[in-house]
């Protein structure tokens, strides 16, 4: 595809739709995607924002969608319970695909989806924005490097008070977003991608109540086993009053030093790094800004630079990371953590992809 345009079809497009974020692509010089169609609901909105952003073809179908020529990538930003509906449909019809976070919320999906990737010799890109945030890349870049040494430990939370964002996204009561996926995740892959498989869990859940019309429990806790030999632990909470902390946070602990990285939409985040081999084990600070002028729920900037990764990907016929791999992997822990919450359990996490 190189020097080529990548003509885009977009599933789950609104004006408050994180999918509205793809838009700014075409700002970006070195970009070369251009939306060929849009699907959503309802139509009157659907219609609305394809005269908005000037897309030759609009529907409230996924399949017309699917079955274009003129729709290379298929973009999935729908409800996450739709994901797998939407994402099977777009592989079977040979088209790449890049699909937002959860990638799907049950195993039998996700390992569908892994099938038909390898079935199709086609890329598929998880759009975990927390990968693409710069202190996860600045940290990742430390580990790597083998300035912590060998891993120990490793831990994250997610913490948002999710009742303004049920007002913008009723969806997530109605259907309903099931966060253990829709938030959790998030936290599993940052860990994974650092320390590999899990090799089994221990979970607990409770509903906060904040929200009563929320049906399952929105609060967890998540204790992690890695193949490794690693530990881990998540903490997602999201029907809580939010604290005076950061929204997401990681920790990594390794036998020659550590380091914790805040990672906050709308707030400059930074990574505090000490290595055992400084005197006094003086710690390093590295500060990251906001960029709140690329911020649609302040994904803005993330979502650029996965789509250039993908772009990167499609030019040098090489897999995304994460990849559909990465995803039913992440899908999987959390499909044990529910086990584990349900039968009071530690449960193995399936990770025979």
């Amino acid at each position: 595809m190189t020097m080529t345009r990548i003509r885009l079809g977009v599933i789950g497009m609104g004006p408050t739709n994180m999918a509205s974020t793809l838009t700014l692509l075409g700002d970006e010089p070195d970009l070369r995607y251009t939306i060929t169609a849009i699907c959503g609901l309802p139509e009157e909105v659907i219609r609305r924002c394809a005269r908005d952003i000037e897309a030759p073809f609009w529907t409230t179908d996924y399949r017309q969608l699917v079955a274009r020529d003129d729709v290379e990538v298929v973009c999935v930003y729908s409800p996450d319970a739709l994901h797998a509906e939407h994402c099977i449909a777009a592989l079977e019809h040979g088209k790449h695909v890049v699909c937002t976070k959860p990638m799907v919320t049950r195993l039998e999906d996700a390992q569908r989806l892994v099938r038909l990737v390898r079935e199709r010799n086609v890329r598929f890109l998880v759009g975990q924005t927390m990968r693409f945030d710069r202190q996860f890349v600045h940290a990742k870049q430390c580990f790597d490097a083998g300035e912590l040494g060998a891993l120990i430990a490793l831990e994250s939370h997610y913490v948002h008070d999710m009742r303004p964002v049920f007002e913008l996204t009723p969806w997530r009561l109605t259907m309903p977003q099931d966060f253990m996926f829709g938030g959790c995740v998030h936290c599993i892959d940052i860990l994974r991608a650092f320390g590999g498989d899990i090799r089994r869990v221990q979970a607990f859940g409770v509903k906060g109540n904040l929200t009563p019309a929320y049906p399952l429990e929105d609060n967890f806790f998540i204790n992690l086993e890695f193949t490794s030999g690693a530990i881990g632990r998540v903490a997602g909470l999201y029907g809580v009053v939010h604290p005076p902390m950061p929204m997401y946070q990681f920790g990594v602990y390794g036998t020659a030093g550590s380091l914790q990285a805040e990672l906050s939409d709308n707030e400059p985040g930074e990574i505090r790094v000490v290595r055992d081999d400084i005197p006094g084990h003086a710690s390093v600070v590295t500060h990251f800004d906001a960029e709140r002028d690329r911020s649609a729920y302040g994904h803005g900037a993330t979502v650029i630079r996965y789509m250039r990764h993908f772009q990167d990907c499609l030019d040098n016929d090489r897999d995304p990371s994460p990849g559909v791999l990465d995803g039913a992997k992440s899908v999987a822990a959390g499909v044990a953590a529910w086990e584990s919450i349900r039968t009071g359990k530690v449960v193995d996490v399936f990770n025979g992809f």
